[in-house]
């Protein structure tokens, strides 16, 4: 008998006529004689819906209200699995987030899990019953529910799937698998068999919306085995685990893109120590996540001062500016400048620890295509570049066939 968790997303259970067919599936698999946690995610639309309520009254409503709220969109759908297996005559039993006892960080909106306490889930598994957890929820040291962001329901599974020791987290979506690229960029996509921890982690972080990032950290770090599956097909999907000797064979396993992506510079900074913590300080200190940073000396100045850019997401970019622009009044820098028509493609794959020349095919394909680079980050098995957002599209479809990611 082998304990499987599954997770299934809001388009999959955006209706009672859907909630009814995951229902079907998961009890077929009960039926083989495996023991089910399912973990669900809000209906399609309803946590936006919850959203939309909670600043109609409130312009700036308190994050732990809002967690009280949008924390029932995934109350209903675990309630409705409940019932729909129970109408098939079959056992099954909905808990909420802190009767799991999934324990976070104090964080409303985007709380951390902290720890699992699996003792009531495996005792209703004991008993034969179906256990359907509600995804993107916890409880913190307070007693007050919390939840974890968006795709935190990934993040639910794959801790669920750790603590409980389960053979295989299957994670259900609307697509059937990782692909090398974007299929709706470009028809030369290809679904991917096996892509390793890395691999998966560094194209989620590049733009990659299959699964979220922090449950690719938490299955990396636990060892956790995740299959990616379409939720309406039962074809194989995509594996993602350890890094296996084969997998170096490809160079690059994939490309990515984020068109969520936007790029500041602070001109003429002071070349002293301490500057590059007190601009970056100022935006981390708001929770504004930074992604790429590029420091050069200014030509001219002997070394006096410095350029100093990097890239943060998109919707924080004006609270961003603002942030900057008196930290760059405070430090004596000349000017911030800022730009929010970029976007970053990124290539991936383990391949690129052994293999050189990568970046210089990466470079010269993009110059190829008349497109010029304005930001270079690089990692061990990935290669980051800033781009002109409207060459986002032709960017990827060239990459994507100059590494002959189609074969």
């Amino acid at each position: 008998m082998a304990l499987i968790v599954q997770k299934y997303g809001g388009t999959s259970v955006g209706s009672i006529e859907l909630i009814r067919r995951v229902a079907d599936k998961v009890i077929a698999r009960q039926h083989q004689g495996n023991q089910m946690v399912v973990v669900l995610s809000a209906m399609a639309g309803e946590t936006d819906r919850l959203l939309r309520l909670a600043h109609e009254m409130s312009p700036e409503p308190n994050l732990r209200e809002v967690d009280v709220l949008i924390s029932t969109g995934e109350q209903q759908s675990v309630a409705l699995f409940g019932l729909a297996c129970q109408a098939k005559g079959v056992e099954a039993v909905s808990i909420l987030g802190f009767q799991a006892r999934i324990e976070t960080d104090e964080f409303h909106g985007r709380s951390c899990i902290t720890g699992i306490d699996p003792v009531r889930i495996q005792n209703e598994l004991d008993q034969n019953r179906i256990v359907v957890v509600a995804g993107f929820q916890g409880i913190n040291g307070s007693g007050d529910v919390t939840t974890l962001g968006r795709g935190g329901s990934d993040t639910t599974a794959v801790a669920l799937a750790s603590a409980l020791k389960a053979e295989v987290c299957e994670i259900f979506t609307d697509v059937d698998g990782v692909y090398t690229t974007d299929p709706h960029l470009h028809p030369k996509a290809r679904k991917m068999r096996h892509v390793s921890y890395e691999e998966m982690l560094e194209l989620s972080s590049a733009g990659a919306k299959v699964m979220e990032t922090r449950s690719i950290e938490f299955a990396m770090r636990y060892g956790v085995r995740i299959h990616v599956r379409h939720s309406q097909k039962d074809e194989i999907g995509t594996i993602i685990s350890e890094e296996e000797e084969a997998m170096e064979d490809r160079i690059v396993s994939g490309v990515a893109y984020n068109k969520n992506e936007a790029r500041i510079t602070v001109l003429k900074v002071p070349d002293m120590p301490g500057m590059a913590a007190k601009i970056l300080g100022a935006v981390s200190d708001a929770g504004i996540v930074v992604d790429m940073i590029i420091q050069n000396t200014s030509a001219g100045q002997e070394g006096r001062n410095t350029d100093f850019s990097f890239t943060v997401p998109q919707t924080d970019f004006q609270q961003a500016m603002a942030l900057i622009t008196q930290v760059a009044e405070e430090i004596g820098a000349e000017r911030v400048l800022g730009d929010d028509n970029i976007a970053k493609i990124s290539i991936v794959g383990v391949g690129m620890r052994t293999h050189a020349g990568v970046a210089t095919k990466m470079f010269q394909t993009l110059a190829n295509e008349g497109i010029n680079i304005r930001m270079i980050s690089t990692s061990e098995i990935k290669i980051s570049c800033v781009i002109t957002q409207k060459y986002t599209e032709l960017a990827v479809r060239a990459l994507h066939d100059a590494f002959e990611l189609d074969k």
